[in-house]
């Protein structure tokens, strides 16, 4: 897989020292005064009135004390925005980690789920040490597609019984199909103040949303519902009856008792947490990237994520990740940088030491409710249905990770999707081989734009400076996305048009359609036109089933044609 552009810049290749500067000094270089350090304020206090809510619902629902969720937000905040390699990114407890959380809980116990995550921790330091993250980019888009809905689905469905306030007959059992039967049993039990309280709770979230998008809809909703439940004094659990509150002091850091066989009964789960923290963190990074315009560096980003989980650990916490929903919060707040992700953290700091005990009152229904709307967002519906409709193979992908990760595990699920993603790949690339038959023993001569292709040469005489063409070569598929996106990527704002040509490139996957959507989406945002030239049959259909069609994006048969068009 190559690219060809018409105009090539000679830049020396960065030292380790470069690779593994944090954003935070990047940021401090350029100059930070006081209009960066209000921004950077206002950002951090918004995610954190979003982060407050989240973080003790996360740790409810994975089985440990709200006050776990709050320390992990904390101390992750702090250290992912200090060392990390992304300027946007906020760390702390995640949904995605709820399944596996609270599967490590149930068979091992807090101090078991404590040394996985200091060892997960190491994991992702030598993973991004040994800058390997780029690796973590190759997985298929169907699989972190399929899996996120997976996990969605796990989460709502350990929520039913706190948003319907049922009394089961037993333990509530971990999987599925077990589960069902049981919560089926107990429905006659529905609590109607219970269910007032989290449908109230995911009415005035759901709301604020779409009549005040600027409102902080969660913490309104956390503190509706508490003063409601006090001011008619509803008996329904809350965080004070279920766990005693939340100690108004922060833990001093100190290491869990452990053993040797501790340690090899937890390392499949390090293992596990640390694979998903990766795709995690470095999702949420490509997501900022496409938010801003910047760049974020992923190894780099990989050690801060390790370093944190590590502290956190220390400090009593859970699994710290990249979040996706606090790091756009941050970004639609108007973050400058790094700062403003430790702001949030000192800001919950800030509750912790002051207002803790006023968090006994929430009602556990609440953050039910929270929980069921951040499953639902974490379902990417739109690119649900465009895998299922784009190819059977991809389709195949996308439900085999949904399922194993609903029914089987979530370890399985990725590694059955990446499997049958790269075999997806080698089916494909049979299918690019022909033997072409009549071939003459001498070949002709043919002109250089024969069937309308051009070769490199013929660009440069048709171009400007204000129009930058692209030809890619070879098959764009989930493993070339990255570098190709990286490259399309340095479009800038003095260019009038981006010209791609797909003259040759047999075919493309789903993550690479993915990829050209984002870049396209984002040149547009800029005011940068995107023609696609000398796209076939196969490669122009792929692109439309993911909507990658005008008006985002003009097609012409040749080059060419596409800059006589932006000439006019």
């Amino acid at each position: 897989m190559k690219t060809e552009t018409t105009r090539t810049k000679t830049i020396s290749d960065p030292g380790y020292v470069d690779l593994f500067t944090p954003k935070l000094v990047t940021v401090l270089r350029e100059g930070y005064g006081l209009a960066q350090l209000r921004a950077d304020a206002i950002a951090g206090l918004t995610v954190a009135i979003v982060a407050l809510p989240l973080s003790m619902a996360i740790a409810i629902a994975s089985g440990v004390s709200p006050a776990q969720g709050l320390y992990t937000a904390v101390v992750g905040g702090i250290l992912v925005s200090l060392l990390g390699g992304s300027r946007f990114q906020i760390g702390g407890p995640a949904g995605a980690f709820i399944v596996l959380v609270a599967g490590t809980v149930q068979v091992h116990g807090i101090d078991g789920l404590i040394i996985a995550t200091i060892m997960s921790g190491f994991i992702l330091m030598g993973v991004g040490g040994l800058k390997l993250g780029t690796y973590i980019k190759f997985i298929p888009y169907p699989v972190t597609v399929g899996f996120t809905a997976g996990i969605a689905v796990i989460i709502f469905s350990s929520q039913i019984k706190d948003l319907l306030g049922l009394t089961l007959f037993g333990p509530e059992p971990g999987p599925l199909l077990e589960k069902l039967p049981v919560i089926w049993a107990a429905l006659p039990s529905i609590d109607p103040i219970t269910v007032m309280l989290s449908g109230g709770t995911i009415v005035v979230i759901v709301g604020l949303k779409r009549l005040r998008p600027h409102w902080p809809g969660m913490l309104i909703a956390v503190a509706g519902t508490a003063i409601v439940t006090i001011a008619f004094d509803f008996q329904v659990s809350t965080i004070g009856s279920m766990f005693g509150g939340i100690p108004s002091e922060f833990p001093l850091p100190s290491l869990p008792a452990f053993s040797i066989d501790k340690v090899q009964a937890v390392i499949p789960n390090a293992i596990a947490f640390a694979l998903l923290g990766a795709i995690e963190s470095l999702l949420s990074a490509v997501v900022a990237d496409g938010m801003t315009g910047r760049r974020h560096r992923s190894n780099c980003e990989l050690v801060a994520q390790g370093v944190a989980n590590i502290a956190s650990g220390l400090f009593g916490g859970i699994c710290v990740t990249g979040t996706i929903a606090r790091t756009a919060t941050n970004i639609r707040a108007g973050a400058h940088g790094p700062i403003a992700g430790i702001l949030h953290a000192l800001f919950l700091l800030m509750f912790i030491l002051i207002a803790a005990p006023l968090a006994s009152f929430i009602p556990l229904a609440c953050l039910a409710g929270v929980l069921a709307v951040v499953a639902w967002n974490m379902i990417e519906r739109h690119a649900f249905a465009t895998l299922l409709r784009a190819s059977r193979g991809d389709a195949a992908v996308l439900m085999a990770t949904f399922l194993l990760t609903i029914f089987r595990d979530l370890m399985e699920a990725i590694v059955v999707g990446f499997a049958l993603g790269a075999v997806l790949f080698i089916q494909r690339m049979s299918k690019t081989t022909a033997v072409a038959s009549h071939t003459p023993f001498v070949t002709e001569d043919q002109a250089d734009r024969k069937n309308g292709n051009q070769t490199s040469s013929d660009i440069a005489p048709v171009i400007d400076p204000s129009i930058i063409v692209y030809r890619i070569s070879g098959v764009f598929f989930f493993g070339a996305a990255a570098s190709i996106g990286s490259v399309l990527d340095q479009i800038g704002d003095s260019h009038r048009a981006l010209i791609i040509d797909f003259a040759a490139v047999p075919f493309l996957d789903s993550t690479a359609a993915n990829t050209l959507a984002s870049l396209a989406s984002k040149a547009g945002g800029r005011g940068v036109q995107v023609i696609l030239t000398g796209t076939s049959h196969d490669v122009q259909r792929e692109l439309f089933a993911h909507g990658i069609k005008p008006p985002l994006v003009q097609y012409e048969h040749t080059i060419e044609e596409a800059v006589g068009s932006v000439r006019g």
